[in-house]
């Protein structure tokens, strides 16, 4: 069998990890069954889809390399087939225009209610013939009266629902605009889709588009609906939770692989490993050992799993993100070499790449600001001697080197007779404006020589204007 999945999503609101674990699930599969997978955006809601929400559809998928094989094909694209279809099935019997008002159906409502039955629809129009005047009719699918309906769910196993308690469903809108249900069934049988993985939301659909498919004489495809994922407090997932657009972890300094590594793991496991790369999960993936049970979104072990990726990135794709992280802060770096060797010495202090780089503003800027009180606790009386000895030590050298910087921090300690903490400290400060860097060697090596020589200058100002009796 030739796997076709396909990913649909309606643009009636962003892009958020549910849909997007959805996604990754269709695109493994396809990529591990060397496969086809579409895009289609299912916009036949007019009146809440949006280009915004199209947009972060279609730049998400991008961001996070879930390349599509065919699409992004839209539906409200498709009116003219849709039409064509219905009239088929208008003429095989297989659907009736139902010309039942709204106050009908409501009153029919309140009396099924009042019996303590399950509120459908009764077919008082199937066998109907002659139209209503002053009423456009609605389209409805003829669904079998008896038998059942069984669903080999790839995820929850065998599901069986009843004809008798599936009423028949509007396929058409009396305007001639096609409802949801029958435009996947249309567009599914016409994209041959082999396998359809979504949201265990649409399982109760499942049955009623199956016995569409059967009846346009289409074998139905294989279905897997995937369980929801909640908060961490086993609520539904909502904002405060994560379920934002998925472009917020991209602002967010987050790498894509990470995010799909994280979301990989929602439910569905490869023996103990957490952290994999796209070829592993590719390699890994089988959408019948995807949990049924519904996962908690945690956002500490997002952040855990975003810092392996980061460790494990090439330090060129590091420094791709670094520096766009950077111009969000008002900082433009164009040296490849000085931010691919922040991102060398950050990357195991940093959980995101945001966070790299609101944390190395110091490396980029020509104007630091001394924090007042690490400052005083540091470059005030032996502080301020050491710092100035190492200025005329850093000075002198002829090549600038973390190892020569090293070994002159070394040297200095050995001479004061103190320890390196006492020389590396002072440094530290007056270069980074605080007490928080990476390794010193490192660091001052990084931020350059011109750069350093006049912040310790600076620095040595301060000390002698703060100094007692100055």
């Amino acid at each position: 069998m030739n796997v076709v999945t396909r990913f649909a999503p309606s643009p009636t609101g962003l892009l958020h990890i549910g849909g997007v674990r959805t996604a990754l699930f269709s695109w493994l599969y396809a990529r591990r069954n060397s496969g086809r997978f579409i895009l289609r955006v299912e916009d036949t809601d007019r009146e809440r889809s949006t280009e915004e929400a199209v947009g972060v559809i279609l730049d998400g998928m991008q961001w996070l390399g879930l390349n599509e094989d065919e699409g992004p094909y839209y539906q409200t694209h498709r009116f003219p087939r849709y039409r064509e279809v219905l009239a088929t099935m208008l003429k095989a019997g297989t659907a009736y225009r139902c010309y039942c008002t709204k106050e009908e159906l409501e009153q029919l409502r309140a009396e099924q209610l009042a019996r303590k039955e399950k509120p459908r629809y009764d077919g008082r129009c199937r066998e109907r013939r002659e139209p209503r005047p002053g009423i456009e009719p609605v389209v409805r699918f003829r669904n079998p009266l008896d038998g059942e309906v069984i669903v080999d769910d790839q995820i929850h196993g065998r599901v069986i629902f009843q004809n008798a308690e599936l009423d028949d469903l509007i396929i058409a809108r009396s305007d001639g605009t096609p409802t949801y249900n029958f435009c996947v069934v249309v567009d599914d049988m016409d994209m041959k889709i082999t396998h359809v993985i979504r949201g265990d939301d649409h399982l109760n659909n499942t049955p009623r588009q199956i016995n569409m498919l059967r009846a346009l004489g289409w074998e139905p495809p294989a279905y897997a609906h995937v369980a929801m994922i909640l908060g961490p407090d086993g609520a539904k997932l909502s904002k405060r939770h994560g379920a934002v657009s998925v472009l917020h972890y991209r602002d967010e300094g987050y790498l894509p692989e990470a995010v799909l590594n994280y979301l990989a793991r929602l439910g569905w496991s490869h023996g103990d490993q957490e952290v994999f790369s796209m070829e592993e999960l590719i390699a890994a993936f089988d959408i019948k050992d995807v949990n049924k049970a519904a996962s908690s979104f945690n956002p500490e072990k997002l952040l855990w799993v975003n810092q392996q990726h980061m460790m494990r990135a090439p330090l060129a794709r590091l420094a791709t993100v670094l520096r766009a992280q950077l111009a969000h802060l008002g900082i433009d770096c164009a040296d490849q070499t000085l931010l691919e060797g922040v991102a060398a010495v950050q990357r195991e202090r940093s959980r995101t790449l945001k966070e790299m780089a609101e944390n190395s503003r110091y490396f980029f800027v020509d104007e630091i600001t001394l924090d007042e009180r690490a400052a005083r606790k540091q470059l005030l009386g032996e502080g301020a001697a050491a710092l100035q000895k190492m200025q005329q030590r850093l000075q002198s050298l002829a090549l600038w080197t973390a190892e020569l910087i090293h070994q002159q921090l070394v040297e200095l300690a050995a001479e004061l007779g103190v320890g390196l903490g006492k020389v590396a400290q002072p440094l530290r400060v007056a270069v980074s404006g605080g007490t928080v860097s990476p390794p010193i060697d490192a660091t001052v090596a990084l931020i350059g020589r011109e750069r350093v020589l006049r912040r310790l200058t600076r620095a040595l100002e301060w000390t002698r204007a703060a100094a007692p009796g100055a």
